[in-house]
């Protein structure tokens, strides 16, 4: 044994002895709160009766007994039956034992909706009974841990590992007054303390989680324009990031093999895999049911009211957003949209059953000490600053909430058999702002339908559906109808001189600078017509939003059109844009200047960097030009990309969809994410510009 060995030895027996006045501690709490789930249940007269309170209270007793020596074996063996049945099973084991109490106990009785509710309330009762007490809800699975390492069950090692933790969503401005306010204070004891460094990196133009987790975890992000996009030359297929279908093929084109996690990694409630052989719930590959069950997944269910104290918290969170809907009511809190009745139980599953799902199933990575790099994702602030605000308190109450995670994990770290660094980031920020249709009375299809001919047949896709991977199952879009019919007049450039004739008898005059700001200011807009409603089988043209970011596809053209060609076609159209106080800018490609930024005073020349008039970009930030540049050379960029206008005194934009905070353009802290990360490492000092040099920056750390 040498001098590594043994020190970590004498260490285990010291964590030893002061997790064992956790564990009688833990084991007192949960009786107590048995004890007191049963009277609460016993109130409600659903099928669970005692003849006197003692009763309850040796009932109590004896249902720890029963799971002590029971749980750990059925668990074991049941885990499959857990996994698949998305924790049902585990509450079914714990109404069973307490049922086999019931045949052990006099005066004791439980039937009906007891059997679940029961275990549910019990599990409540204890987890606020070890808030209140500190204690360490993680102390006997420690305990187990302890034992399998000094019986060479699990090997120790000093090979570091680690664990990238993502908040989805959150900005480096946000994260800095989330420490400041005390809502975090795991992450300022670790500023505090000199262990870790933050520093700020920037996204590519699509500030979503599509773009920057294929950056991120594959080093590639190319060819993905925002969060949903049209590819012309497959029948115009509407691609989204979280189609189930969809996810895995946007992988298979992104990925190397040698992603993120290649080497001995694990995806945890990610969007891609980063090329890791174990995956939980990871978007791209939940089709593959084979690769959704791993050994992990017993940290989960290894004691019996771990399940249900998640269920207890997620119906906690449901009542607390009733609440944050009620008091944004009747404080008249504005920007609000309405969220509807089923949004909560979303949320829910978002902020809390993913969030302690994910917490559980990386402290077992941890404490079997086989993973080397591990990658997760926690969605629960995103969702809720999306509908609350960015700044709301409900947003940081989520903050806080993740902040107790991180402190559980680093708690972990102690009980590890090999070392593990600890990295926080995100893959975008919000912005916030009143949406585009809240200011003025209408959606950027309706904008688009204004602006061209009424028999032209439009579809559009301006959902809230955002880049939560989560909540696939709310896109109306079904792969069935992922697919616009094929017509027999769509234009090809095969047929390319037929289409340039048309265009040339329309308008003969070449397209010169000096000339096209003249038209985008001087063209008036006639009387709107009549609105002509189409589903997307029948659409000639598509209208999708990413955030404050639109994308107009001409769906009759296989090639994307030019400047010249949407003009002769559309001759309303882009300057309509334009000249909307809601917009910020336009980006199409002409095929004489090149792809070209429109704002209302001003044209910038992206090939050469020249301006026209005033620059539009530069309330986006100094690399907007770039951002651009870069999108408009990817193959599905669409034929007219529009932003919203950014207001930097008041720091908001227009989402075209409905949410309060938004991200996927540009424009504010949406662009602005950060990384939270070990003071030892040496990022560069240069600033960390798209995804993909992120990847490059985080690479270099696991050799």
């Amino acid at each position: 044994m040498d001098d590594g060995e043994k020190f970590s030895l004498e260490w285990y027996d010291q964590i030893q002895d002061h997790s064992r006045f956790y564990w009688l501690g833990r084991t007192l709490v949960m009786w107590i709160g048995g004890f007191l789930g049963f009277l609460i249940i016993d109130y409600l007269a659903v099928g669970l009766q005692f003849d006197n309170w003692y009763t309850a209270f040796i009932a109590a007793g004896v249902v720890g007994i029963l799971n002590a020596v029971f749980w750990p074996i059925l668990a074991r063996i049941l885990l499959p039956f857990m996994v698949f049945t998305v924790g049902i099973g585990a509450l079914l084991l714990n109404g069973f034992l307490i049922w086999l109490a019931s045949e052990f106990v006099t005066g004791f009785t439980i039937e009906g909706p007891a059997l679940i509710l029961t275990p549910i309330a019990m599990a409540a009762v204890t987890a606020v009974l070890s808030a209140i007490l500190t204690i360490d809800d993680d102390a006997t699975y420690y305990r187990n841990v302890i034992r399998k390492i000094k019986k060479g069950k699990i090997k120790i090692s000093d090979k570091p590992g680690i664990i990238f933790l993502e908040i989805d969503g959150l900005a480096l401005d946000i994260l800095n007054e989330a420490i400041e306010k005390g809502k975090m204070p795991t992450l300022k004891k670790w500023l505090k303390n000199g262990t870790h460094k933050l520093n700020g990196w920037e996204t590519d133009l699509s500030s979503q989680t599509g773009a920057s987790q294929a950056g991120i975890l594959h080093g590639n992000n190319y060819n993905i324009p925002a969060f949903r996009w049209v590819e012309k030359d497959k029948n115009n297929k509407i691609m989204v990031s979280t189609g189930l279908s969809d996810a895995p093929i946007v992988e298979k084109r992104i990925s190397d093999g040698n992603g993120l996690l290649a080497c001995h990694g694990a995806s945890r409630t990610n969007l891609f895999s980063g090329d890791a052989a174990d995956v939980i719930f990871t978007y791209s590959q939940l089709k593959n049911l084979g690769r959704f069950y791993t050994r992990a997944w017993y940290y989960v269910y290894s004691y019996p009211s771990n399940f249900a104290r998640i269920i207890a918290l997620l119906c906690w969170d449901v009542l607390l957003d009733f609440a944050s809907q009620l008091v944004h009511w009747v404080k008249n809190v504005q920007p609000r949209i309405r969220r509807g009745f089923i949004y909560p139980f979303v949320r829910a599953g978002a902020n809390v059953f993913l969030r302690e799902v994910t917490t559980a199933v990386l402290i077992g990575d941890m404490l079997e000490g086989k993973v080397d790099v591990a990658y997760v994702t926690y969605l629960g602030y995103d969702e809720i600053a999306h509908h609350s605000g960015v700044r709301d308190w409900d947003a940081f109450y989520a903050l806080k909430k993740l902040d107790m995670q991180f402190h559980r994990l680093d708690n972990a770290r102690k009980y590890a058999p090999r070392p593990y660094e600890l990295v926080v980031q995100s893959d975008h920020g919000q912005t916030n702002g009143a949406t585009f249709l809240q200011r003025y009375g209408q959606t950027l299809e309706d904008l688009v339908r204004e602006l061209i001919p009424p028999e032209t047949l439009i579809y559009s896709e301006l959902s809230s559906n955002e880049d939560h991977f989560g909540q696939a199952i709310q896109n109306p879009l079904e792969d069935s109808k992922q697919y616009i019919k094929d017509k027999s007049d769509r234009v090809t450039y095969g047929s390319k001189h037929i289409f340039d004739t048309t265009v040339k008898k329309v308008d003969e005059a070449p397209i010169i600078r000096g000339k096209v700001l003249d038209y985008l200011q001087r063209h008036q807009i006639g009387e709107m017509p009549q609105k002509k409603i189409a589903s997307s089988e029948e659409a000639q043209v598509i209208v999708l939003a990413s955030g404050n970011l639109g994308l107009i596809y001409l769906t009759e053209y296989v090639e994307r059109l030019t400047f010249e060609q949407i003009k002769a076609l559309y001759p309303d159209l882009i300057p309509g844009l334009v000249q909307h106080e809601g917009i910020g800018f336009v980006m199409v490609r002409s095929s004489e200047q090149g792809p070209m930024a429109m704002g209302k005073e001003g044209i910038h020349y992206l090939d050469d960097g020249k301006i026209e008039g005033e620059d539009p970009l530069t309330p986006f930030g100094p690399r907007a030009d770039k951002h651009l540049l870069r999108t408009d050379g990817f193959k599905y960029a669409p034929d007219i990309l529009v932003n919203s206008f950014y207001d930097p005194e008041k720091n908001e934009v227009a989402a075209f969809e409905e949410l309060v905070g938004s991200h996927g353009g540009l424009g504010g802290e949406q662009t602005q994410p950060f990384i939270f990360h070990p003071a030892e490492w040496d990022i560069g000092s240069k600033e960390i510009i798209g995804a993909e040099n992120l990847h490059k920056v985080l690479k270099k750390q696991l050799k």
